[in-house]
């Protein structure tokens, strides 16, 4: 499957089109090929501004929005790498505070893909030698960097110590079997321990890595155990740092610092424990400065598009109250489930043919008045009849949604970051 970019402009089309015919040789893993690109282009992931790295199966993109947002709140320049991208490529890299622009855009993959093109890079391994490129160039103050895919392996991983100012690790679960669970030798059997396992690679001696509770007992012991044979500084929700609510805040333990500090407008529970990690790896680090006020401002400010995202009047979702949520594992299903308890809605969903079709409509089960399945655009994905026998199939989403009876009820278009792309396009919504 291939990474969907298009531009309006261009030159940066032009590099776009580039960038889509790349492909990864068959069982290729390692960080050799993105450690040779960045050679070539001067090491400039040696280079950068204090790094906050962030994995985890789900919630590693929120967390780096509150991240974000704290260190904004601050008044300082913050470097911004995240995946996937929604509507636009220029997503993905941020350079202080402000989404790339095109014509820098353009000449800066036209260096990188330059510089690479014998050694047959990913799309992803580009756009992170881009991002670093452009962070080493541009002053700032900061940078928050978001996992592509696992952690031992991913591109961004080549960060080094002496750059990091915190790692952390997000909810863990079962997502990317294919890539996360290959067999190999010398790794955990068990599935979450797997997972755990492959997150905690981005872990550095003398980083403080700060983790939300593991989802089982086997995964907290791979962690403590890795954390133990290589020297670690893990610190683990429950154990070295907590988070609660507290009527209309939300206190956080951590550093030996405790912290009153305002719940989430981001909406959804599991927010909470988004911004307390963020909250717990700024308290864990001494690179930067944050101050209580500063990470309180960035608490009820942080944006996070696609992620329990209520929709504007528009195109698309006309007057109806739509939500639009990019999740397609079974934890993001039981997040959508929890949010629209006692709630019957019209879901729409579109699905990758790698996912499984039962993970959002399965939590989601006993509130659904209808399912409607649409194309992922530019990608393949499961028609129909894997979704039951009373789900319908509509060629877009501007069919399905005006298919909809006039009852009411709210929609959820959910599956897919590339179809909620595709929704925030087509309602006009465009993140920035």
């Amino acid at each position: 499957m291939r990474d969907f970019a298009r531009s309006d402009d261009a030159a940066v089309q032009k590099q776009l089109d580039r960038l889509g015919a790349l492909s990864i040789p068959d069982g290729r893993l390692g960080l050799e090929t993105i450690a040779a690109l960045l050679a070539r282009l001067g090491n400039p992931h040696r280079r950068l501004p204090p790094v906050f790295h962030v994995a985890g199966t789900n919630g590693k993109g929120s967390t780096c929005a509150f991240l974000r947002a704290m260190l904004e709140a601050q008044d300082l320049r913050v470097h911004v790498t995240t995946s996937p991208h929604l509507v636009r490529y220029n997503e993905r890299i941020r350079v202080a505070g402000q989404l790339i622009e095109d014509d820098r855009l353009a000449e800066l993959l036209a260096q990188v893909l330059d510089a690479g093109e014998d050694l047959s890079p990913s799309f992803f391994e580009v756009t992170i030698a881009a991002a670093f490129t452009e962070f080493a160039r541009v002053p700032a103050d900061a940078c928050v960097v978001e996992v592509g895919l696992g952690g031992r392996f991913d591109a961004t991983n080549v960060l080094a110590p002496d750059v990091l100012a915190a790692c952390g690790i997000a909810a863990l679960g079962i997502d990317h079997e294919r890539f996360l669970l290959a067999p190999e030798d010398g790794v955990p059997e068990d599935p979450l321990s797997r997972i755990a396992f492959e997150k905690m690679g981005i872990a550095k001696p003398n980083v403080p890595v700060s983790a939300l509770a593991p989802p089982s007992a086997e995964a907290g012991a791979t962690m403590l155990r890795l954390a133990t044979d290589r020297k670690l500084d893990l610190r683990v929700e429950g154990f070295d740092w907590a988070y609660r609510t507290d009527g209309d805040t939300m206190r956080v333990t951590a550093a030996g610092t405790e912290l009153v500090l305002p719940l989430p407008t981001l909406p959804g529970r599991h927010q909470l424990a988004n911004a307390a990690l963020a909250s717990a790896m700024i308290l864990s680090q001494d690179r930067i400065t944050n101050s209580p006020e500063a990470m309180a401002e960035g608490i009820r400010k942080a944006i996070w598009p696609a992620r329990l995202q209520r929709m504007r009047s528009g195109e698309l979702a006309g007057k109806r109250e739509v939500w639009l949520d990019g999740g397609h594992n079974c934890d993001a299903g039981k997040v959508l489930a929890q949010h629209f308890r006692g709630r019957h809605l019209h879901l729409v969903i579109g699905m990758l043919e790698a996912k499984d079709p039962q993970a959002i409509t399965g939590p989601l089960e006993g509130c659904l008045e209808s399912k409607t399945i649409v194309p992922v655009p530019g990608h393949d994905w499961h028609a129909a009849n894997r979704f039951g026998p009373d789900a319908k199939a509509a060629s877009d989403l501007t069919e399905a949604i005006a298919a909809l009876p006039d009852d009411g009820l709210p929609v959820l278009i959910a599956g897919s970051l590339y179809l909620a792309g595709e929704a925030l396009r087509l309602n006009g919504e465009l993140p920035d």
